[in-house]
This record gives structure tokens, C-alpha cells and sequence, in this order.
């Protein structure tokens, strides 16, 4: 990838300790498969207390390490490219999320801060939490590396905010208190295939504006058939429960960032109507 500016909206919470004492990368793949299951983290946990973290720059103050100075380049290449798109596709301004970088926990307005972790998004707040912990996981566990894969979660959750900004978001909230529990995982898999899709638009416009590189696109893909539901059951129960799913299998992830890339318009991500075809 050929990244430019850094975004001003990322702040760095990592160093100010956290609730998972003493588990390491383990507690962490707990919660992340927690997480990405659908499932109260705090459920799969026991109590802890606090723990020391290393920071990997001052807390509050400027980001100096890699990994950092990534998040805000490739958080400021999805600014660039939706600042544009969105008057264009949606004819309104957008509005910039923050992400805020954490270690160990973290305080969010939706509640669950302290025991989520890996990357979310936040609609209350607007904003993006990633705990760059993942990334290795991603790699090492999951077996999809590179730059590019880091950058399509970072598009993702930045997808969900699009969601918010259309009021997507708000609608599913409400649309899920009235659902059973299968019918609400169904509609929470389109809210997460739509993000996916959006995460795609963001790369077709990188791409036209020699941001990709050749092999890019394929780690992608790659990232997001790893993280699929039916992958994620398989390696961790031994079996696939589609009726579990929340996030949507890895075919389908894989499909509709595919997508969003191949069209470039975010208009073609109506996940919602095309599960009613």
C-alpha cells in the first residue's frame, strides 16, 4: 500500500492498563472469537483484575510507533475517499469518525468497553476502538497477513459508521428489540455484509488513486474469508450452526467486499434487499 497523510482523528489510549490480567495473547483470542460470535465477552471470562500494559507510544500523546502511524494512514485514506463519495452517492456531507487505539480494555458509550475487545464500532459515540493486538491473531492464528488486511478492518468498522451516518444503524437497533434471536442474527449478518461491501468501495477508490498495490485486493479477500462465521465455528466447536451466524459465512463476506469493489458505489450495497430476493 501507498499511504499518504495521517489522520488527526486517532487517539491513543494504550498504557492506561486494562481489565485482562494475566492471559495475554490468550485471553485476547478469547474475547476477539467472543466477539466476533455474537457473545457477551464478560460470559466467557473470569473475573479479573487489573494489569500493567506497555504502551507503545505516551498516552495522549503523539503517535510515534508503526503500527499506529498506519492506523491514522490508512484512517485518513478512508476520510479522503468518503469525503468525496459520500455528497456524491448519498448527496449529504460526511462526517468523520475518531478510532481510538486501546490495550487490555476500554471505556466506550456503549457499555461493553471494559471486556470488548479487537476491533468495533461504536454508534453512540461515532467511534472506531481497535486493539492492535488482533492484527497478529489475524496473522498468525487466522492466517491472513499483510498491510492491505489490516487496512480492510479498519474499512469495515469505518463502514459501519457509514451505516450510522444513513441511519442504518439506528434502524436495525430497533428492528432487533422486536425480533427473535435467529431473526435478529439474520438481520445483524446484513448490517456486518453491508460494512464489508462498504469496506470495498473504500478500496476501489484507493485503488484508482495508486494507493493498492499488486496483491492487495487478494489479502483482502483473504482477511475476510478468515474471519467468516462458518470458519470461526469450525475451528472453534468443531461444527458450523448458520443460525448462530452474525457476521455472515466466509463466502459471503468474501462476496460482497468483492462487490463493493468491483462496483465503487456504495449504492450497490443494499445487503437488506438482496437477502429478500
Amino acid at each position: 500500500m501507498r499511504l499518504g497523510r495521517r489522520s488527526t482523528n486517532v487517539e491513543d489510549r494504550r498504557g492506561r492498563g486494562g481489565l485482562i490480567a494475566g492471559g495475554g495473547i490468550g485471553a485476547l483470542v478469547i474475547v476477539l472469537l467472543a466477539v466476533f460470535m455474537g457473545v457477551d465477552p464478560a460470559e466467557v471470562l473470569p473475573p479479573q483484575g487489573q494489569s500493567a500494559q506497555t504502551p507503545y507510544s505516551e498516552p495522549g500523546g503523539p503517535i510515534t510507533d508503526e503500527g499506529g502511524i498506519f492506523v491514522e494512514q490508512v484512517l485518513a485514506d478512508t476520510e479522503d475517499t468518503w469525503r468525496e463519495l459520500f455528497p456524491q452517492q448519498f448527496g449529504r456531507e460526511y462526517q468523520e469518525p475518531r478510532l481510538v487505539l486501546f490495550s487490555g480494555a476500554v471505556q466506550s458509550a456503549c457499555g461493553m468497553g471494559q471486556a470488548a475487545m479487537g476491533p468495533f464500532y461504536c454508534p453512540p459515540d461515532q467511534q472506531v476502538y481497535i486493539d492492535l493486538q488482533f492484527y497478529r491473531e489475524l496473522r498468525d492464528r487466522f492466517g491472513a497477513p499483510g498491510d492491505m488486511a489490516q487496512a480492510y478492518v479498519i474499512a469495515h468498522e469505518v463502514g459501519h459508521h457509514i451505516q450510522t451516518l444513513l441511519g442504518i444503524s439506528q434502524q436495525v437497533h430497533q428492528q432487533r428489540q422486536r425480533l427473535s434471536r435467529g431473526e435478529g442474527n439474520e438481520l445483524s449478518v446484513m448490517q456486518e455484509l453491508q460494512a464489508d461491501c462498504f469496506a470495498g468501495v473504500w478500496a476501489n477508490h484507493a485503488q484508482r488513486r495508486d494507493v493498492l498495490e499488486a496483491g492487495d485486493l487478494e489479502e483482502a479477500l483473504t482477511a475476510a474469508a478468515a474471519i467468516g462465521d462458518d470458519r470461526m465455528q469450525r475451528e472453534t466447536q468443531g461444527r458450523v450452526s448458520p443460525e448462530s451466524w452474525t457476521h455472515g459465512s466466509s463466502a459471503q463476506r468474501v462476496r460482497w467486499l468483492r462487490r463493493g469493489f468491483d462496483s465503487g458505489d456504495a449504492r450497490q450495497c443494499d445487503t437488506f434487499a438482496a437477502s429478500r430476493l
